[in-house]
């Protein structure tokens, strides 16, 4: 890893299954990098096309002018692209973007995109990238989601839209990515997967400035970073705080992913959504103050969910999709005063070609046509498995849950687990219907907590929301969950 700033704080490190996780944690360095980023050339280097700011456009002039693989050097102060909408730069295959110590590109809010287009391998580092303003579900640098982009040691700042786009092979270490109008990320190619992501050493902090999940309700699509369609993602020694709505949000078919030793805390939302995706390792992150937004208003408005810190919807392993692990796997993370723990969630109604489907248009990765996902094929094997997304295969273990209600400022509905789905109603054809799903879910789906630490007042809430277990009737039979686990209700342990 590159050397960002840093601040420094203890988590608990991995463990083989079955075994506790070590009592004694060890340091772990996380990014702080925010108007700390690192430096770029105060000279430009040999060959490099200097970037003058006070051309308007001379960046994308020197680009359409330049061979594929120049290196350009954008010297201090204030770069502008010009006063058209689609004024923007539009790299060649290998360019190189270098900002010296003050470079900044400003869209002076007229400019919708910074960096376009499909040419793959492009650097950009060292530069400060502001003000553009692209339309909803949009992105300013890497717009078109080109492959194999590396951005390094960048502020991306109050733009609209989302600060970056991804695409695959693209790495993103050690950037500032501050107070976009909607995410910090959206790692989204249209019609593509995208492979190979690296998010490591980041600073995501205050997006979705614009709360467009207020603007448009339930749409979904706000964040510190949304990922799409992602196979194979290292998401690693990120810090991603006081992010409007959820921290990091992996929604729709994505798989092999490995969330580790990142400090995630105060967001409004969820610190980690996985929804309808496969196959994760999430270890060794401090995750802490998340949710205290979602899980009042839930309680002021007497909504029994489990806001959830880590929140599992319709996602688990799944051994026929290739990922560096066949389950999803829940260890050595310190979850310290967050409105609750970790729900995991499988709506009943929710599923492949079903008019309940959310993610509208997808289906699994086990279902090549969607439409073979209707009666009466779907309600014989292997269509009756494969046409929905399970959470199955969760493993739970070796993490310490900590609550201060008095710290959390809660009274009701917070410090809960939960292992839930709804009674399946919907379509009429519907194979899920009844009580097949929360009985699946919570009994057959091989979802387990083993040796967890707890101090506070825990509760769990298993099946549905009609019931909630103090901890020894979580243990007993018929739901023998965290065996081996500790628990201090009152804050001794």
């Amino acid at each position: 890893m590159a050397a960002f700033g840093a601040l420094s704080l203890l988590v608990l490190t991995a463990c083989s299954p079955r075994e506790p996780a070590p009592r004694t944690p060890e340091p772990v360095r996380i990014a702080a990098v925010c108007d700390a980023t690192q430096p770029g050339p105060a000279q430009p280097p040999d060959g490099a096309v200097r970037v003058d700011p006070a051309v308007p456009g001379d960046l994308i002039d020197k680009t359409e002018a330049s061979p594929a693989g120049t290196t350009f050097w954008l010297s201090a102060g204030e770069h502008s692209l010009g006063t058209g909408r689609y004024s923007q730069v539009a790299p060649k295959q290998g360019n190189t973007y270098l900002g010296a110590p003050g470079a900044v590109l400003e869209g002076g809010q007229v400019n919708q995109y910074a960096f376009t287009g499909d040419a793959a391998d492009v650097t950009i580092r060292h530069l400060t990238v502001q003000g553009f303003v692209p339309p909803h579900n949009e992105g300013v640098v890497n717009h078109d989601s080109a492959d194999g982009w590396v951005l390094e040691h960048n502020t991306i700042q109050h733009n609209g839209g989302a600060g970056l786009m991804a695409g695959a092979r693209q790495q993103v270490r050690g950037n500032c990515l501050r107070e976009n109008g909607q995410y910090g990320i959206n790692a989204y190619k249209a019609g593509n997967t995208i492979t190979g992501l690296v998010v490591e050493g980041n600073e995501i902090v205050g997006n979705n400035t614009d709360d467009w999940e207020s603007r448009i309700e339930g749409c979904g699509c706000t964040g510190g970073v949304k990922f799409w369609a992602v196979n194979g993602a290292d998401v690693v020694g990120n810090w991603v705080h006081d992010n409007r709505g959820v921290g990091l949000w992996g929604d729709t078919n994505n798989n092999d992913f490995l969330i580790a030793g990142n400090l995630i805390e105060r967001n409004d939302s969820t610190a980690i959504f996985y929804e309808t995706s496969y196959n994760a390792v999430i270890r060794d992150n401090t995750i802490r103050a998340n949710n205290w937004v979602e899980g009042r208003t839930f309680a002021e408005r007497g909504d029994s969910f489990p806001a959830a810190t880590i929140y599992l919807s319709e996602s688990g392993g799944e051994p026929r999709i290739p990922a560096r692990t066949d389950r999803i796997e829940i260890v050595g993370n310190v979850l310290e005063d967050n409105w609750s723990g970790i729900t995991l969630w499988e709506n009943a109604d929710r599923f492949c070609n079903s008019p309940a489907n959310t993610s509208s248009g997808s289906c699994t990765l086990l279902v090549d046509d969607p439409a073979t996902c209707s009666a009466p094929g779907i309600e014989t094997e292997p269509l009756l498995s494969d046409c929905r997304w399970k959470t199955q295969r969760v493993e739970i273990h070796g993490n310490r849950f900590t609550l201060d209600p008095a710290v959390v400022g809660c009274t009701v509905s917070c410090g809960r687990m939960a292992l839930l789905s709804n009674f399946g109603t919907y379509p009429d054809w519907s194979p899920y219907v009844d009580e097949t799903v929360q009985e699946s879910i919570t009994f057959e789906q091989d979802n387990q907590w083993h040796d967890n630490t707890y101090v506070g007042p825990w509760s769990f809430m298993p099946t549905d929301t009609s019931q909630v277990l103090e901890p020894e009737q979580w243990q007993t039979p018929p739901y023998r969950q965290d065996q081996g686990s500790t628990f201090a209700p009152n804050g001794g342990g």
